[in-house]
């Protein structure tokens, strides 16, 4: 396969392709199907000189302007069974694919473990580099392997569960693989010997509501979507990119000192002995539930998740966002950092 022969599509509209519904454009738009794809554009010199963007499900992005070079859409395809030991059955999915889909998919084979990251928006090849989260598992808990390709060098890596460093919402493809590494697939390791996790109180009122002392995985999935679309806005409907802020950690004695001043802080403490607060609490105690700054806004039944009302651009989002920053520092002396990355 040479350059000539790839759907290379100039000055891209990614409106479609990003979850905030931003208008923006790409010089270069490529859907990638295949490794082939990304080895052809390794050996055009212009091409693979440009500044790149990969692009999943656009749901962890805010377009501040136009990308001037070539955004990379993960397309390609699959999931299957690769294997199984003692403890766990081991699933491999291609980087395009769906997450949410994943997740389902994965629970009508009967397997367990993923249920608590059901309705995260967003592909498979995305999930590591983010280390997504929620209702009490971290995607490290149930990774396995992944496989990239070394935009640099070429090389086709094989990492495991040290070599991605995982952390809250970070991994190595935000630091010395930046700009680097394409994840091309990402391999599972899923329980044999599952145990629910209920740890947060949202999906433990949830199965109670449903009269579910001893819940499935599938009802646990179930649970999570219902409290995910009750709190989250559609990004169909109502352009947004989920949580917009990370939850911020702090010390023993910085907590107390909150604590002393705001004795209703939502927190929750951390294996290491620190403490994760939760900032959309700090920003409803701020006033912006349901706020607006222009186009863009804070939405009406999650504070922590910013909105577009309509015609918002990237630089509405990041105002909106610096101001909302801003009032959180000036009141509680935390700052919040955003999850999305800003192009």
């Amino acid at each position: 396969m040479t350059i000539s022969q790839l759907p290379l599509q100039f000055d891209f509209s990614l409106r479609r392709h990003n979850t905030f519904g931003i208008d923006a454009s790409a010089h270069a738009y490529l859907p990638v199907t295949s490794l082939a794809i990304l080895q052809a554009l390794r050996s055009d010199a212009h091409a693979s000189h440009l500044p790149r963007l990969v692009l999943g499900g656009g749901s962890n992005l805010v377009l501040t302007q136009d990308f001037p070079g070539l955004v990379l859409h993960m397309c390609n395809r699959g999931r299957e069974i690769v294997g199984e030991d003692d403890d766990a059955v081991y699933v491999r999915a291609a980087a395009g694919e769906n997450w949410h889909e994943l997740v389902l998919w994965t629970l009508e084979q009967g397997l367990a473990g993923l249920e608590n990251l059901s309705l995260i928006p967003g592909s498979v090849g995305a999930a590591p580099i983010q280390n997504i989260g929620a209702y009490g598992i971290e995607l490290q808990e149930r990774f396995h392997a992944l496989t990239a390709i070394d935009m640099e060098s070429g090389e086709i890596l094989s990492l495991d569960r040290n070599a991605c460093a995982f952390a809250y919402r970070d991994s190595v493809f935000k630091h010395s693989l930046r700009d680097r590494a394409v994840v091309l697939d990402v391999t599972f390791a899923l329980p044999k010997r599952w145990q629910p996790d209920l740890r947060y109180a949202d999906v433990a009122q949830e199965l109670d509501a449903r009269k579910l002392a001893q819940p499935s995985a599938r009802d646990i999935s179930a649970a999570v979507i219902a409290i995910r679309t009750r709190k989250l806005p559609d990004p169909a409907l109502i352009g947004n990119a989920g949580s917009f802020f990370k939850n911020p950690i702090v010390t023993a004695a910085q907590r107390a000192a909150l604590l002393a001043q705001h004795p209703q802080l939502v927190n929750y403490q951390q294996a290491d002995g620190s403490f994760k607060l939760a900032a959309g609490w700090l920003i409803d105690q701020c006033g912006w539930k349901g706020k607006n700054l222009g186009a863009a806004g804070v939405y009406e039944k999650q504070a922590l998740v910013l909105v577009n009302r309509g015609g918002a651009s990237g630089q509405d989002v990041v105002r909106l966002a610096q101001a909302v920053q801003a009032d959180v520092m000036a009141r509680f002396g935390v700052g919040l950092e955003p999850e999305p990355i800003f192009i």
